[in-house]
């Protein structure tokens, strides 16, 4: 991987993704694009093209101009959106990445989408989720990612792009802030107990969700990337996550760092009947073991880190 041209770069993880793979590859290797100009200070000045994801043509004619080695895939609708707005999502979600696959096809590129906790269900296994297991998602975003983690296995045995992924959990950062994801309640709670000491759940106590930091999640992709894929007896959806805690636990970390700070709840059927159909904790062994997967961050480290960087700001 020395070129990559990555879609939905001004989402979630796409921003934090930019700015680390330009620091490891070279601004002029790394090109960002999404549907909309940027406004973050980050992109200025730096190689960025608009691309809707649906726009295959105009896909082609970037990767033509950019010659990369590498697709990574990252436009999507989040869950919470996604269910408020399902066709919309099947559409972007699907119809995207095909178009993407399809360029990787085309253009002999290594490809990147990532899949999500949401691909499970209620009736996939609670505790110790593991790599392969029954997966019947109940939302749209579920329906996708497990669509989309077929459709790459797909691509990989039908064609023979070298298609890799992850099944993130919910992402932590300070960098952007929530976005529409059932576990965003996670980063949420960091900004309000800055600017406001006191934070209202619509997530509910006892509720155990997978979460990873995003500098752990930006670094897994890469390392995922770069391993040998001879070696790889996955190809996508590894299961990954850094830790898995509810409510009432990173309210209490919280708490060790700004003493008056108060939870309070007020939950919302929807994200909280999504968050009930997802695993309390997944087994991430199968990253570890087929490309030494390594998460830096837990709770504690993960919240001081946070803290100190919303107030820095």
């Amino acid at each position: 991987m020395k070129r990559i041209i990555i879609t939905g770069a001004l989402g979630q993880i796409g921003t934090e993704l930019t700015q680390k793979l330009r620091e490891v590859y070279g601004d002029e290797n790394v090109l960002p694009t999404d549907i909309r100009e940027p406004d973050m200070e980050i992109f200025k000045g730096k190689p960025f093209e608009v691309l809707d994801v649906m726009n295959i043509d105009r896909m082609k004619e970037l990767v033509e101009s950019f010659k990369p080695d590498t697709i990574m895939h990252m436009a999507a609708l989040l869950s919470a959106v996604a269910e408020s707005k399902p066709l919309i999502a099947w559409n972007l979600n699907m119809g995207g990445l095909v178009n993407a696959l399809e360029v990787a096809r085309e253009y002999d590129l290594q490809f990147f989408t990532p899949s999500s906790i949401g691909a499970f269900g209620p009736t996939t296994p609670k505790d110790d989720t593991p790599q392969v297991t029954i997966q019947r998602p109940t939302t749209m975003y579920g329906v996708n990612k497990v669509s989309g983690e077929l459709l790459c296995d797909y691509y990989y045995h039908k064609f023979g792009v070298d298609t890799r992924g992850v099944r993130f959990p919910g992402l932590i950062s300070h960098v952007k802030e929530p976005g529409g994801g059932t576990t965003d309640y996670a980063v949420d709670i960091y900004f309000q107990a800055i600017r406001e000491g006191q934070y209202t759940s619509y997530i509910d106590k006892g509720t155990y969700m997978d979460m990873m930091y995003m500098d752990d999640a930006v670094q897994a992709i890469i390392d995922l990337m770069e391993a040998d894929g001879d070696q790889l007896e996955t190809r996508n959806a590894f299961n990954i996550t850094g830790m898995s805690f509810e409510p009432e636990q990173i309210a209490a970390e919280v708490k060790k760092h700004i003493p008056d700070f108060e939870m309070n709840y007020d939950v919302d059927p929807v994200r909280q009947g999504i968050a009930n159909s997802w695993p309390n904790h997944i087994d991430d062994s199968e990253a570890r073991r087929q490309w030494k997967f390594n998460p830096k961050y837990d709770l504690e480290k993960m919240t001081e880190v946070m803290l100190e960087a919303i107030r820095n700001k």
